[in-house]
């Protein structure tokens, strides 16, 4: 079973990259993020026509989630259902081939201290909550996502020069850490232990995917059971050098089930 991720920024303006990138790599699942259009005028016969289901949660310019499967999904639901903002652009959770998928874009936080990272901060502990009332760790799970948290000083480019920037702050590091210690395993560093590989390169700094200028903050995570059972997690640069690409790039990773 092959589960990839990919913030497409703008599903419509990156089509071509993504529905590519489908018939050529055939994953059973694509979870996308940040979409940026309503739903009423997402793209899904696109998918169909390549023999995709696809299921998605959007709004205009902004935000925006969907999950491409080559199987029905089953048990569809989007948002955090704790009975406040569900955010429901932000998450989708689906069941695919007896495996349950999340698939998250976690809030970005703008700066350390303004009102939006607070509300990351927020949105962190919600989704460890959502876990906890929703799932356990013996259960075949894979969450993935840009998570907006690159949590290692080997996932971005220049640590002591980056640390303390929303993405890469401690605070961040202490949720993430307690999303990972309800049960998750990290599938890409599982496989890919080494500094230098990245699935971010920001569109404003020149030459960045050139210069290895980036930041990993896309993530594939499995519980136990699915972990153990991971072949391998790779980064796709390929669709980052293409004409008109997203700023990230898809992670991908496989399992055998």
């Amino acid at each position: 079973m092959k589960i990839a991720t990919f913030n497409c920024n703008s599903v419509r303006s990156r089509l071509p990259i993504v529905t590519d990138w489908l018939k050529e790599n055939a994953p059973d699942a694509l979870g996308l993020q940040e979409t940026k259009v309503v739903d009423e005028d997402f793209p899904e016969e696109a998918f169909r026509q390549i023999g995709y289901e696809i299921v998605f949660r959007g709004q205009k310019s902004y935000n925006g989630v969907a999950l491409a499967t080559r199987s029905k999904a089953k048990d569809v639901r989007f948002g955090l259902d704790d009975g406040g903002d569900p955010d429901g652009p932000r998450l989708a959770h689906a069941v695919v081939d007896g495996v349950v998928i999340v698939n998250t874009y976690v809030p970005q936080g703008h700066e350390p201290d303004s009102d939006r990272f607070a509300y990351k901060l927020e949105w962190l502990d919600r989704l460890r909550d959502y876990f906890d009332r929703h799932y356990t760790k013996r259960k075949r799970i894979v969450w993935i996502g840009d998570l907006n948290i690159a949590p290692e000083p080997i996932d971005v480019y220049d640590h002591k020069r980056l640390l303390g920037h929303v993405c890469h702050h401690p605070a961040v590091f202490e949720k993430f850490e307690a999303l990972v210690n309800w049960g998750f395993v990290d599938v890409f560093r599982k496989h890919r232990p080494d500094a230098g590989e990245y699935s971010y390169f920001d569109y404003r700094m020149r030459n960045g995917l050139e210069r290895g200028l980036g930041w990993r903050v896309d993530h594939i995570l499995a519980t136990p059971p699915m972990a153990k059972k991971s072949m391998d997690a790779w980064i796709d640069l390929g669709p980052r050098k293409k004409e008109r690409p997203s700023d990230h790039t898809f992670v991908v990773a496989q399992f055998d089930v």
